[in-house]
């Protein structure tokens, strides 16, 4: 199967224009608005992936089910569950490869890199997250990619939620930003390992997800 399968609406103009970006740390930026634009058609390409690789709610090693949906596109998806968390190039759901990383996804986190000062972008991986109501996601680090040069890409659609920037320790401070539709963070570097998470996604709604928020997760896997 090719990207073909990605018949997607052209990028409408919207009112409000990307603010200037936000240094968060060294290597980390918020690039508020920079995929405000092609919202609809990366909307649409969720979808159209969610109908043949449907999200699931992963389990934990610990038993546990996940609050956040997940599905995912490219040369590799995560996946968890009593094993342990890692990388796979079919879906567990459905033992088939990954869907190909639709060409807008590619074109969205191409300019987010370039914006961030990164030459390369993140395209083995994309990860798919749907936060419904009262969904979080713990404070953590990425460790489980054999890229560490490389940056990640982070792309939150719907509604907004509260992004936990913390530092390189788990004891360190946490930053409370909030990231709204078509906001991106792109962060590698000196701060490629800082712990992160989502707060409990407080209940609102969105013209184009209702009460849902979408976030797009881009990670080169191997070197």
């Amino acid at each position: 199967m090719t990207a073909d399968l990605f018949d997607l609406p052209q990028a409408r103009p919207v009112s409000r224009a990307p603010a200037p970006p936000v240094s968060l740390a060294e290597g980390a930026v918020l690039l508020p608005g920079l995929a405000l634009s092609d919202a609809p058609a990366l909307l649409a390409a969720i979808h159209a992936i969610a109908l043949i690789t449907p999200f699931s709610r992963m389990e934990t090693p610990g038993g546990r089910l996940m609050s956040v949906a997940m599905t995912a596109c490219g040369e590799y998806g995560w996946c968890s569950d009593r094993n342990g968390y890692r990388y796979t190039t079919t879906s567990p759901l459905t033992g088939e490869p990954w869907l190909p990383i639709p060409d807008i996804f590619v074109t969205v986190v191409r300019r987010a890199t370039a914006a961030a000062g990164y030459p390369e972008p993140p395209l083995q991986s994309c990860l798919i997250n749907r936060y419904e109501p009262g969904a979080r996601l713990s404070l953590h680090q990425d460790r489980d990619e054999d890229a560490p040069h490389m940056p990640i890409v982070s792309i939150s659609l719907g509604v907004a939620a509260i992004f936990l920037w913390g530092g390189l320790h788990r004891s360190d401070p946490v930053r409370r930003l909030r990231l709204t539709h078509g906001d991106v963070v792109v962060w590698g570097g000196p701060s490629r390992f800082v712990f992160h998470g989502i707060a409990p996604l407080a209940r609102s709604s969105h013209p184009n997800t209702g009460d849902c928020r979408f976030n797009l997760t881009f990670r080169q896997i191997r070197a």
